[in-house]
């Protein structure tokens, strides 16, 4: 995926147009990731045996280009996912190299995994927003937030409806992490809520052009983009 003030300045792919790479469990260099002991021994207390790498991400933040497009907004990640319980989902979130408030480092709003999800809209930025970077519509911001800066090799773990989301990279550098959502095997697919349909239908049409299948739907989707990390695939 593209940030879209970089993108736009350029036909050119380099590291300042390219803000992440999506659904590396299809390439086996990168699903070593999602396999090293040190995660999975973590990992294991909130899935259970029976690990499927469900969503996963290598995140570049570029240098901002002036756009603020590189922040991205609040967010729960329950809201994009089709299954369930969330309480056997966990994400893991790992810097790449030193990540604090100026470079953009990830802020969360502490207890909020124990809410529900809330309406996500795409926020009314004057600099354009990034594609599928939905953000929670109705935000308090006098909440309490919490500015997490990380070492290279530092890991956090999360629950999917912890609100959280980064800020502007203001440096000269860039700002990688890498990151799996992991999820119990046994957990099922659900129907997505109304207010999700529009976020469920962009990712379908991604989906259906990039693989030519017109009939696909969301389970298809998550389907192909998932992969059993240890033990057995029940259901996902």
């Amino acid at each position: 995926m593209k940030d879209i003030a970089h993108a736009k300045s350029t036909s050119t792919v380099e590291e300042k147009t390219i803000s992440r790479i999506q659904d590396f469990t299809l390439d086996d260099e990168f699903f070593q990731y999602c396999c090293l002991p040190e995660l999975i021994q973590c990992v294991e207390n909130f899935t259970g045996p029976n690990i499927m790498s469900m969503h996963t991400m290598m995140i570049n933040k570029p240098p901002d280009a002036g756009k603020k497009t590189s922040r991205h907004p609040l967010h729960q990640d329950l809201f994009f996912f089709p299954f369930r319980p969330a309480n056997r989902i966990v994400c893991a979130w790992t810097a790449m190299e030193h990540t604090y408030r100026e470079n953009g480092c990830l802020v969360v709003l502490p207890g909020t995994h124990k809410g529900k999800i809330e309406q996500h809209v795409y926020p009314n930025w004057k600099g354009g927003v990034n594609k599928l970077f939905y953000g929670i519509e109705n935000f308090d911001p006098n909440r309490e937030k919490q500015y997490v800066e990380m070492w290279e090799g530092d890991t956090i773990f999360f629950h999917p409806l912890l609100i959280h989301g980064s800020g502007t990279n203001r440096t000269s550098g860039f700002r990688k992490i890498i990151t799996s959502h992991f999820a119990d095997s046994s957990c099922y697919y659900i129907e997505c809520e109304d207010f999700q349909k529009a976020m469920e239908n962009e990712y379908l049409e991604i989906f259906r052009k990039r693989t030519g299948r017109q009939d696909a739907t969301i389970q298809d989707l998550w389907k192909h983009r998932s992969r059993l990390v240890q033990g057995k695939r029940i259901n996902l």
